[in-house]
């Protein structure tokens, strides 16, 4: 009896501790699993954060290069000589006062003297034929834009990063360039905006490897070369994106690094966060989950098996909600799509192209842009449909969707499905010309498909196309609804002259 009551005991004992002992290893796993998570949600928002921060640089050195080729234009037609550098003068000057991320704007002449700058009080003839970005166009004859390594300007000792351009003389040979300056300081401060924690960092270099601008700043890296660093060695040859978990050879900090190299200019963006502030929260997040299932533990330990049961029925539940949560997502992620998506071809449906529409005419309107609307009818699809069944009309109209969806690809284009066979394509920034060829190209495509209809004409299927090019200016009557009603007007003209064409505001008036 004595030795039968010590095995109960004993079994009982066991059985506390193994509880005990498994609950300490799910939480272990669990937490194992929380670090991971972690860890990969950073690395999303520093791949998201690379990108956004690679679209700034990409859209200042645009602001930069779209002001110098308007000033080379000028200059090669008129190069200026002393008696007119003043009006030169006062072009960069208003040209930088409408910019102030540009410290100056200069130009250099064929021996490397500034000529002019849009600085009040520059010192004129400076000899620049020494710097790498005069050296650079002086013996290449390309005329792209060139990004040159930073330097500190002369006149107050700044960092700064120049975009330059070449300038030809009406023979082809070299006539100067024309130089934009931008602080670093600029990148900086907007930089110092983005919250990437006490340890993180932000590079912008270029692909030779130079860095160009970092925060936090240090004076020291400016210029220097990293080409031995992890992401120049290792990282770039294999993809122009990514992420990598290293120790900085710079000060020593693990950080995560994930960097975005941009697709219009030489230039590689690094956002990086320090591995410890990423995991501070989740090591937070462990030593009280450690400390909860160790007490919950022993009172496990007293409480018995009941307790352990009731446990289990809550996991159950909670595991249960998350499921629920989880289903209640993915159905408000499904409603949200078929709420601006058309089911049969993935095009956008007409509400969302209503929408985009508003807006893009709005934007045109604040900027001057003008705005294209093709209007699009299916030739004969109701004999079609007669003839062939409903199921092969489907079939046709996602085929000819995605015709559709080939010519149309600029962002901010947008084709959507109007209603049944007829669809409708918006071009913005597109002028009459550009949304005639795109409207040929779209007719042919759908030509080339070379789907069978006995019923049409042509022997196969066949599109109408009506074109309106819009520029629309505030007060002046126009609307978006009178914009679709121009582009239908031109589609039945389309139809009217004979189907399987293309007809445009302008070539039917009068």
């Amino acid at each position: 009896m004595k030795i039968r009551k010590l095995s109960i005991i004993y079994k009982a004992n066991f059985f506390v501790v193994f509880v005990f002992l498994s609950l300490i290893a799910i939480n272990v796993w669990e937490t194992w699993n929380a670090r991971a998570t972690q860890l990969a949600e950073a690395k999303t928002a520093t791949l998201n954060l690379a990108r956004a921060l690679t679209e700034q640089a990409d859209s200042t050195i645009k602001i930069a290069d779209t002001v110098l080729v308007g000033l080379v234009e000028r200059l090669e037609y008129d190069l200026p000589d002393t008696a007119n550098l003043d009006r030169v003068h006062k072009l960069l000057k208003l040209r930088a006062a409408e910019l102030p991320l540009l410290q100056r704007i200069s130009f250099i002449d064929a021996k490397g003297s500034l000529q002019v700058t849009s600085l009040q009080n520059a010192i004129k003839n400076i000899d620049n034929s020494a710097r790498e970005y005069f050296i650079f166009h002086r013996d290449h004859p390309d005329r792209g834009p060139h990004i040159g390594p930073p330097f500190r300007a002369r006149s107050d000792g700044t960092w700064i990063i120049t975009v330059s351009r070449r300038i030809n003389r009406a023979d082809g040979s070299f006539g100067g360039i024309a130089l934009a300056s931008i602080d670093t300081a600029y990148f900086n401060k907007f930089y110092a905006s983005v919250d990437v924690g006490r340890l993180g960092a932000i590079t912008l270099a270029s692909t030779d490897a130079t860095l160009l601008a970092r925060y936090p700043f240090d004076e020291k890296l400016i210029g220097k070369n990293i080409a031995g660093s992890v992401l120049f060695h290792d990282l770039l040859p294999k993809s122009p994106r990514g992420s990598t978990m290293v120790k900085s050879s710079i000060d020593g900090v693990e950080r995560l690094y994930s960097y975005q190299t941009s697709d219009s200019y030489p230039l590689v963006v690094v956002a990086a966060l320090s591995k410890d502030e990423i995991l501070s929260e989740w090591q937070k997040m462990f030593y009280r989950h450690f400390a909860g299932v160790t007490l919950l533990g022993i009172v496990i330990s007293f409480l018995g098996y009941r307790l352990i049961k009731q446990i289990t029925l809550r996991v159950q539940s909670e595991r249960e909600l998350l499921q629920a949560q989880a289903s209640m997502k993915l159905l408000n992620q499904e409603l949200e799509k078929m709420a601006s998506q058309d089911g049969l071809t993935g095009l956008v449906n007409r509400r969302q192209f209503d929408i985009s529409l508003e807006n893009e005419f709005n934007r045109a309107i604040r900027y001057g842009h003008k705005l294209s609307v093709l209007m699009i009818d299916v030739d004969h699809f109701k004999q079609f449909n007669d003839l062939y069944g409903h199921l092969a009309g489907d079939e046709c109209l996602r085929a000819i969707s995605g015709t559709f969806r080939s010519h149309v690809k600029r962002p901010g284009d947008i084709v959507a499905r109007y209603g049944g066979e007829e669809f409708i394509v918006l071009l913005h920034d597109a002028d009459e010309k550009g949304a005639a060829k795109i409207a040929a190209n779209i007719l042919a495509s759908v030509i080339g498909l070379n789907i069978a209809h006995t019923d049409s004409t042509f022997g196969i299927v066949t599109i109408s196309c009506g074109v309106h090019t819009i520029s629309p200016v505030k007060g002046d009557g126009n609307t978006p609804l009178k914009t679709i009603g121009s582009a239908d007007k031109q589609l039945y003209i389309a139809k009217t002259k004979g189907r399987n064409r293309v007809a445009q505001t302008g070539e039917n008036d009068g």
